[in-house]
């Protein structure tokens, strides 16, 4: 494996690429490389393998894409093709994210006739099925259950993919979809029968086992992921208590220069109270973990992008692969129990050169966490006590519920429901 780091700025027309693809690359408005496009792109576009390490927001999705793009139109298959066998392969551990790579894919294909399909679970089947018949498919982006789905439903053959991607490959371990993934690559042809993208956050010995089995002498390209979170991001942690916390979050959530907020909790009872306490308080915002629907999931990232919630209050499941413009802070109302989500909560704001702000909430309950933080981070985390004027009491709920959980009980009319905290 070889280590390649890159520092200084390299244009896009630095590399040959195809004349559609460079098309939608400048109707994008994309110039310059990021670090990690400049480092993979390098070898990629020669036909190397690569094993990439970097944390989302750095432009990794941009890079392999423009790698299978090119690749495929620089080799067009002339002889007739048929459906459900794609010539290249993107697995992905969560369905936000195969839906946001195929949203990507496109973007960078909006100037050539290359043919996408997203599977993904929670979704209807038989509308993917449909996909996949309409016209050969150049393109599958998919999460590993449902592929296997197709797979062993011989609805999908993949002994014809040129070019395989695995990406969040540490997620995908910490969610244990390995042993679905080792089904999917054996599907797959030999690994020197093929091109093989392998990224993650980290590197652990399980991680590069995998790289080493499943990608032919891979180069190892990374960016450093606490540069990627100190440099980008304006960093503080206010200093509360457990009952202090909602009314801080509600003055914060009120500032004028809380345009799009992200506030993130960690497991899913506490976001939904969270959400529905805000929603009482008369600020609309959205709610997004595991339990809600996929449709529904999908509509409130489309409203929360375009602006029409200024606020969205989820888990750990939009902490990683989501590309979310202008978002302007990110709130950790509870402290992530790994260290490593932080740096991806985090990671939501200061993206493509903006500068975001990052507030996390330090209370009694989970203070013992920061000094993990900060050696993930490489540095100390600003640790203040908030204004009087943020600790204000926050008024009455002003409106009913909308994110009761299953089951609860419907507040009698005539009277205000019952404060919770």
């Amino acid at each position: 494996m070889m280590n390649e780091m890159l520092s200084e700025k390299i244009g896009f027309d630095s590399f040959d690429l195809q004349q559609p693809l460079r098309d939608a690359i400048d109707k994008l408005g994309f110039e310059h490389c990021t670090p990690i496009q400049a480092s993979s792109l390098l070898y990629t576009l020669r036909g190397h393998d690569v094993t990439g390490r970097a944390q989302t927001g750095t432009g990794k999705t941009a890079a392999f894409l423009i790698t299978i793009i090119n690749d495929l139109l620089s080799n067009p298959i002339e002889e007739k093709r048929y459906i459900s066998e794609p010539r290249s392969l993107i697995v992905a551990p969560t369905r936000e994210l195969a839906i946001q790579i195929a949203s990507d894919a496109a973007q960078l294909t909006a100037c050539c006739d290359l043919h996408t399909v997203t599977l993904v679970g929670g979704e209807d089947y038989q509308k993917q099925h449909r996909a996949l018949d309409a016209k050969p498919v150049d393109l599958v982006v998919a999460t590993p259950g449902r592929l296997l789905d197709f797979v062993q439903a011989d609805n999908l053959y993949l002994g014809l993919v040129e070019l395989l991607v695995l990406d969040e490959a540490d997620r995908m371990l910490d969610m244990g979809f390995i042993p679905q993934v080792r089904q999917i690559v054996a599907r797959t042809p030999k690994k020197d029968c093929r091109q093989t993208l392998l990224f993650s956050a980290t590197f652990t010995p399980e991680i590069s086992e995998m790289a080493q089995r499943w990608a032919m002498d891979p180069v190892m390209v990374e960016v450093e992921p606490e540069k990627v979170a100190a440099e980008a991001v304006e960093q503080k942690v206010y200093l509360v208590t457990t009952d202090e916390k909602y009314h801080l979050l509600y003055n914060l959530l009120r500032d004028d220069g809380a345009e799009k907020v992200m506030v993130f909790s960690n497991r899913r009872d506490q976001v939904r109270k969270l959400a529905d306490n805000l929603y009482r308080n008369g600020i609309n915002c959205g709610l997004l973990s595991g339990e809600i629907p996929q449709n529904k999931r999908i509509r409130t990232l489309g409203e929360f992008k375009s602006g029409k919630l200024p606020v969205l209050v989820a888990t750990d499941v939009a902490g990683r692969g989501l590309h979310i413009e202008d978002v302007s802070h990110v709130v950790n109302y509870t402290l992530p129990e790994e260290p490593e989500d932080y740096v991806h909560r985090i990671g939501r704001t200061g993206r493509a050169g903006a500068v975001g702000t990052s507030i996390s909430f330090a209370c009694e309950e989970d203070s013992f966490l920061l000094p993990g933080i900060e050696e993930k981070l490489g540095q100390k985390l600003e640790c203040i006590h908030p204004d009087g004027a943020l600790l204000t009491k926050a008024p009455d709920f002003e409106r009913v519920s909308r994110f009761r959980p299953k089951g609860a009980s419907r507040p009698q009319r005539g009277k205000r429901p019952a404060r919770r905290r």
